[in-house]
C-alpha cells in the first residue's frame, strides 16, 4: 500500500502563492488517481483537486485558475500549486490516493493565508 507524506505547507500572506508536495512510497504508478483535499476548523473535508493516472484534472469551482495539480513521475510526487491564496484558503491540506487496494490518506498539512 502507498504511503504519502505532504510537505511544503506554511503561512502566506493574501495574494502569495505555495506549493504543496505529496510524495508516493512505492512510486505513483501503485494509484489510480490522487488528489488534494483541504478541511477548515467547523468544515468538511472538500476535494480542492485531483490528477489520475491518464492525466485527467479536476478542480473544485473555488480554486479553478489559481490552483494546479501536477505529478512528477521522476520523483514520485503529486503537486500541488497554489497561487493568488485567498484567508479562505486557509486549512488543513490532506493528499489521498485511489488505488485497488484502498484509499490512503497523507497527515496533513497546514496552509494559513493572513489578509
Amino acid at each position: 500500500q502507498v504511503h504519502l507524506v505532504e510537505s511544503g505547507g506554511g503561512s502566506v500572506q493574501a495574494g502569495g502563492s505555495l506549493r504543496l508536495s505529496c510524495q508516493a512510497s512505492g512510486g505513483l504508478s501503485v494509484a489510480n488517481a490522487f488528489g488534494w483535499y483541504r478541511q477548515a476548523p467547523g468544515n468538511r473535508r472538500e476535494l480542492v483537486a485531483s490528477i489520475t493516472i491518464g492525466e485527467s484534472t479536476t478542480y473544485a469551482d473555488s480554486v479553478r485558475g489559481r490552483f494546479t495539480i501536477s505529478r512528477s513521475f521522476a520523483k514520485n510526487t503529486v503537486y500541488l500549486q497554489m497561487n493568488n491564496l485567498a484567508p479562505e484558503d486557509t486549512a488543513v491540506y490532506y493528499c489521498k490516493s485511489w488505488g485497488n487496494g484502498g484509499d490512503t490518506w497523507g497527515q496533513g498539512i497546514q496552509v494559513t493565508v493572513s489578509s
